[in-house]
This record gives structure tokens, C-alpha cells and sequence, in this order.
């Protein structure tokens, strides 16, 4: 089991991924904006962060980039779940410190293969 992140601004995708991933026995923590979702991952440390790219204020390619260059979050390998498919979108979101990228809506055994992959990295 892993503390998992959800930075997702929209409460239908949100309640989505949640039991997604308590169904596969992840303990989820869930923040609604990238500034909130920043503080929530330096203050709970989770094993892992599947970030939105589209949230109001602050984008998740820019939360991204915070958390792989704050020392206190560096560590913590965040997976990007987007709408935005395009293959220049991935490439930017993993030029901003992601470990991986999949495109919404995600089917269950790729994510999940996705986040044990990370988990075990």
C-alpha cells in the first residue's frame, strides 16, 4: 500500500481516481489546486503524486517543476494524468520533472501498472 497524492481540481475525476486506487489498496490524499497540492506534498510526504496539468492558478507542469526542485519533494516521483495527449505536452511534462505521463481517461491496469512501476523504481 502507498500514500498517493491526487492534485485534480475536478470532483468528478477525483472521486474517480480515489476509489481507483483504494481499490488497489493505496491510502489517497487529494488537494483540489497545485499550490494547495504543494504544501499537502511537503507537509505528508507521499510515496507518490498523480497530477492534473489543467488547475486553476498554478499548472500542474508548474507544480511539477516545484516538486522536483524543492529538496523536500525531489524524491517523490510524480506521474502526470491529463487530457492533454499530445506528445509534446508529455515531453514538456516530463521535461518538468515527471516520471511518467498518461493521458485521461486512464484505464485501471495500465495506472496502476504505471504507479507500481514508480513505487518500485
Amino acid at each position: 500500500m502507498a500514500r498517493i497524492l491526487l492534485i485534480e481540481d475536478s470532483p468528478t475525476d477525483t472521486a474517480v481516481l480515489t476509489q481507483l486506487l483504494e481499490r488497489n489498496g493505496h491510502q489517497v490524499l487529494s488537494s483540489g489546486s497545485a499550490e494547495d497540492g504543494i504544501e499537502v506534498c511537503r507537509r505528508e510526504k507521499p510515496d507518490l503524486v498523480l497530477m492534473d496539468v489543467v488547475l486553476p492558478g498554478m499548472n500542474g507542469f508548474q507544480a511539477t517543476r516545484a516538486l522536483s526542485r524543492d529538496a523536500d519533494t525531489k524524491e517523490i516521483p510524480v506521474l502526470i494524468v491529463s487530457t492533454k495527449g499530445m506528445d509534446t505536452d508529455k515531453a514538456w511534462g516530463l521535461r518538468q520533472g515527471a516520471k511518467d505521463y498518461i493521458v485521461k481517461p486512464p484505464r485501471e491496469d495500465e495506472l496502476i501498472a504505471r504507479i507500481n512501476g514508480l513505487l518500485d523504481a
